[in-house]
């Protein structure tokens, strides 16, 4: 298993930011290579992506709640992963966000990918994108 932590400060509330991130239609948009990721009940999300040029599809299911503070989950097929994010108030009008990440590369091309880093590079461009659309007038809605 591969590791990546990573965090981002974003200058909204952390129930903003929290409140966001499980606005799962809008990952098309902050999470480059993924097509869908569609909830299917309160505890399960099916992810459409293409990874590394292969189209994937995998289920994951949420396994801990704290609610406005963090969101743990596991794949239950498709491409092993799992890992948390969390929220962390900094100001009332700041806050950490802090992801961690463990997965399974899966190919040789998934392996080097990760040796070289191109997968951390994806979470922190991830995150960054995630950060825009926080501080856009659109996640003002939440």
């Amino acid at each position: 298993m591969a590791t990546i932590d990573d965090s981002v400060q974003v200058d909204v509330p952390a129930q903003r930011a929290y409140a966001n991130w499980t606005r799962y239609e809008i990952f098309p948009r902050i999470m480059q290579g993924v097509r869908e990721a569609q909830p299917v009940d309160d505890r399960h999300i099916h992810w459409r992506a293409e990874i590394w040029g292969k189209d994937v599809e995998w289920d994951s299911e949420i396994t801990r709640v704290d609610p406005g503070r963090r969101i743990a989950w596991r794949s239950i097929n498709g491409p092993e992963n799992g890992g948390y994010i969390e929220f962390v108030p900094v100001s009332p009008d700041q806050t950490q966000i802090k992801i961690h990440i463990d997965y399974e590369p899966g190919s040789v091309v998934g392996n080097v990918g990760a040796a070289l880093g191109a997968t951390d590079s994806y979470v922190h461009r991830s995150l960054e994108h995630f950060k825009d659309f926080l501080e856009s007038v659109e996640s003002e809605i939440v």
